[in-house]
């Protein structure tokens, strides 16, 4: 009998991206997310296996750096204002009580001001950053790397206006609005109503996505909504407390301090289900709708679509883990799991293809994770098992199995003898897959298509990407594995079964220059002609040839090549932003139609480019996410989730700034370069920033 064992499909997405605890200082990616109670309490994504958040360098701060934007972008806030339909109040009825007044409006008049607020354009990054990284004035190390700037970077912009909604009650598990926060992400209400500075108090960061929201909270007209009113009506009246309280603490900014308004929405969820559907995000009964844009099943949308299940060699398929008892699943006999947690087995393989009971449907099975046998402590019975299982996968796949009398011979070197097959009554279709569809079953996938085609690994690993398509990752320690049992995976092939051990052994050798600097990576393939990776991938010329890469764009690094590349290379091909660190304070925006110009170059003679800069998640996966939106016809949070499913292994890192500037290009990309033009953006930035902090919590150190 075959061992039978149950996948482990990607699990499911919760229906609340609940981001109800209070946001205290220190600020860590740890404190997005936390509700006040255990009954609000929402599960954190699951990470996705194999993916980490690498350490980006900064680079040097420029003390005498202005921010630079565009000729025509105005110089300073008071030159630029964003407007709304909420201020001033004029039209909507007044409640007062002592010094403080709110105002009352229905959900007609939430959606107008919504829609409004998403047509305006944002203020320019120069105008916004740094205060938006956070500024604490007890941050010695934030401030220190800042304070070159000739403006104060802890004045409040005054040209900021957004439109916050907020939750009454606190639980977004239900009930949630595009974009709704709870209060206690911004404020605290006991003793005494109070906004919360959400500024870090120490540490430095240029990617403090988890205090957007209450920073955009502190310059936002602020409407709370709830089923139950007077609920709603209390909190908008500690709200307008709390509001009254920050102006006098700011009181000497009051000069250019704008004012902002809180409202309360007399009506209710079910008005705004009814009449304004594409605005809820998760209905009354916890439902998510997919009338708003969720990032977390975005990107695994994404991801399915890019690792979908496909054949490699004859019967034989790889791809992401398929829901169980999905009629994918019921489309495979067999269905390979690799994990942290398998085991090499193929004995259990060899009990299928001996077997003649045809009476078991489907076997599901497992087998060890790329990156999981580690040599030099990997024994020969594990190198065995790799073998052995590359073997029964052919036969069952082709419908072959030796007959009982020569199954069992081993020759000298361990290997079973090329018995003569005979004729199984069906072949087995088989799934090798992982909950990523490519990381943890890169090995095996690699192995086997090395054995079933009869390629050195090198031509295997090269063509298992380029040929078949499949994306997929691999560590070092997979490479060493590879490279040892590589003679033994030709000449048990069979399809070198026609050759002499002299040519297996010379096609061993013959290892392609790039191969010995592969580190397991190939660069990320985002789009056909667009790659995204490293410096390591830029500094490996050989292997962007051999992979169809041949322009190079590198953004604030430069690759460092041997005598003669260049010229082999032609320097024509290749394409240097200077002058961009990742530090928060250079732009990037001035060299998008340079970058994107030449990535449409190398498109149009037909040839791929590789976008990298040092780690390969920050500068050039800014360029990356950019061509998308430009060429998909995308706007920023969906291209965002496009790009960060296809960077293979680590998660990209765009800071804040960069994020805010793609923000703008979607505007700009709308509006066609015309500034007068109308545009609407799909998400706002506190939104965004939001669910940007709850996707990387999962991955924080």
């Amino acid at each position: 009998m075959a061992t039978i064992a149950l996948p482990r499909p990607i699990p499911h997405h919760s229906a609340a991206p609940d981001l109800t605890s209070p946001i205290t200082p220190p600020h860590t990616l740890q404190d997005v997310g936390r509700s006040h109670s255990a009954q609000q309490q929402c599960a954190t994504p699951a990470p996705l296996p194999n993916k980490h958040i690498p350490i980006c360098p900064t680079g040097p701060s420029k003390a005498d750096d202005i921010n630079t934007t565009p000729p025509a972008s105005p110089t300073s806030a008071d030159d630029y204002q964003q407007s709304s339909l909420l201020y001033p109040p004029e039209g909507y009825k007044r409640v007062e009580s002592g010094q403080l007044s709110i105002y009352e409006l229905d959900a007609d008049q939430v959606v107008l001001a919504l829609d409004y607020s998403a047509r305006q354009p944002m203020p320019p990054s120069s105008l916004v950053f740094p205060w938006l990284h956070g500024l604490h004035p007890n941050n010695q190390m934030q401030q220190a790397f800042f304070m070159g700037r000739r403006r104060s970077p802890r004045k409040t912009p005054s040209c900021l206006r957004s439109v916050t909604l907020v939750k009454a009650d606190g639980d977004l598990s239900v009930g949630r609005l595009r974009g709704a926060i709870a209060a206690d992400e911004f404020m605290r209400q006991r003793p005494c109503p109070d906004f919360i500075d959400p500024d870090p108090v120490d540490g430095f960061s240029v990617r403090n996505f988890q205090i957007q929201p209450a920073k955009v909270a502190l310059t936002s007209d602020i409407v709370v909504y709830d089923d139950d009113i007077a609920k709603a009506r209390a909190l908008a009246w500690d709200i307008a407390a709390a509001r009254s309280r920050w102006r006098q603490i700011h009181a000497s900014e009051s000069k250019g301090l704008a004012e902002y308004n809180t409202f309360v929405c007399t009506s209710t969820l079910e008005d705004f289900e009814r009449d304004h559907s594409n605005l809820v995000a998760i209905d009354s009964t916890g439902r998510i709708t997919g009338k708003v844009l969720d990032f977390v099943q975005q990107e695994r949308r994404e991801m399915w679509d890019m690792t979908e299940a496909s054949e490699i060699s004859h019967n034989v398929f790889m791809g992401p883990t398929p829901e169980p008892g999905s009629a994918e699943e019921q489309n495979f006999d067999i269905l390979i799991e690799c994990s942290d947690l398998g085991r090499l087995n193929p004995m259990a393989l060899q009990l299928i293809a001996e077997s003649l009971d045809e009476t078991v449907a489907q076997a599901f099975l497992d087998f060890p994770s790329s990156g999981s046998i580690l040599p030099p402590t990997w024994s020969h019975e594990e190198a065995d098992g790799v073998l052995e299982t590359c073997r029964w996968i052919y036969r069952l796949s082709h419908g072959t199995c030796p007959s009982l009398a020569t199954a069992s011979r081993v020759d000298h070197e361990g290997d079973s003898s090329m018995a003569v097959d005979q004729v199984s009554p069906r072949p087995r279709k088989i799934l090798i897959h992982c909950a990523d569809g490519y990381t943890e079953s890169s090995m095996l996938g690699i192995a086997y298509f090395s054995y079933s085609t009869g390629r050195p690994v090198p031509d295997a690993w090269l063509h298992l990407h380029t040929s078949k398509h499949r994306n997929f990752f691999a560590y070092p320690t997979d490479v060493a594995l590879l490279t040892a049992i590589a003679p033994r995976l030709l000449s048990n092939s069979p399809a070198c079964a026609g050759k002499s051990l002299q040519e297996i052994t010379k096609a061993v050798k013959d290892e392609p220059a790039w191969f010995a600097g592969l580190d397991g990576s190939f660069p990320s393939r985002v789009l056909d002609y667009l790659y995204l990776g490293n410096i390591g991938h830029a500094n490996n010329p050989d292997l962007l040839r051999a992979m169809g890469i041949g322009q190079i764009l590198s953004v604030g690094e430069t690759a460092a090549w041997k005598d003669g590349d260049m010229d082999a290379w032609g320097s024509d091909n290749v394409c240097l932003v200077q002058g961009v660190q990742d530090n928060g304070i250079d732009p990037l925006t001035d060299e998008f139609a340079r970058c994107l110009e030449f990535i449409e170059r190398g498109k149009r003679n037909g040839t791929a480019t590789l976008v990298h800069c040092r780690v390969g998640v920050s500068r050039s996966a800014t360029i990356c996410i950019a061509e998308v939106m430009k060429t998909m016809n995308m706007t920023f949070p969906r291209a965002y989730c496009f790009v960060r499913a296809r960077r293979l292994n680590v998660i990209i890192q765009p800071h804040l700034r960069f994020a805010y500037e793609l923000l703008q290009w979607e505007e700009w990309l709308q509006q066609n370069g015309d500034a007068g033009a109308s545009m609407e953006r799909e998400l706002e930035w506190g939104e965004i920033t939001r669910q940007i902090a709850l996707m990387n919590r999962p991955y924080s150190r």
